[in-house]
């Protein structure tokens, strides 16, 4: 029985989507060209079954870009339900982080998917900008960061991400730059005490 288009998907069909890009991403990020059926054979699933859900290799890699780029933004959502404003700030940075070496790791695969001149756009940032400008927006109105800083200028400050090397000890880079960032949020906001005079 075939699904209808746009219907949401059965539990086992979604387990089977989730499983395919879960492994391609790994993959990928391993070896850009990397055979569509090795990615299949270590998901767990059929060749009918993964083409169902990709029919080319440029719809994978756009998916996991998106799926990648989509639990970014959902994350900050999440974090300030559970966390203070400025904490889910930098936990979500974090995320950030993560989702800046997939797609460090994952470079070659996007060039390659999006490189034909009738083939498919890359993605836009639009969810990860919307989920920035929500944290600013509660940080700010919190007191927790300064006023007027936008999305863009938090993509500027934490460029750096995206020259650390993902197959290197990334990590403890990426923290420090962070925090230094997120001290420069702090400075000059509301809900904080000016710093005394020597």
């Amino acid at each position: 029985m075939q699904q209808k288009k746009g219907a949401p998907l059965r539990s086992d069909a979604q387990r089977n989507r989730e499983r395919i890009l879960e492994v391609a991403l790994s993959e990928l990020t391993l070896c850009a060209g990397v055979p569509l059926s090795v990615i299949a054979k270590k998901a767990g699933v059929g060749q009918g079954t993964f083409y169902r859900n990709f029919p080319n290799r440029e719809a994978l890699v756009l998916e996991i870009y998106r799926h990648e780029m989509q639990q970014v933004a959902d994350a900050a959502t999440d974090l300030l339900r559970t966390r203070e404003p400025d904490r889910a700030l930098r936990e979500w940075l974090d995320h950030l982080a993560r989702f800046a070496m997939t797609k460090a790791g994952l470079a070659d695969a996007i060039r390659q998917a999006t490189s034909t001149p009738d083939g498919p756009a890359k993605p836009g940032h639009t969810p990860v900008t919307a989920a920035a400008e929500l944290l600013l927006r509660t940080n700010a109105e919190a007191g927790t960061i300064r006023t007027g800083v936008t999305a863009d200028d938090l993509i500027l400050a934490i460029a750096g991400l995206w020259q650390l090397d993902p197959r290197g000890d990334w990590q403890p880079r990426a923290a420090r730059l962070l925090d230094f960032v997120m001290d420069g949020l702090r400075v000059g906001a509301p809900g904080r005490p000016a710093p005394r005079e020597r």
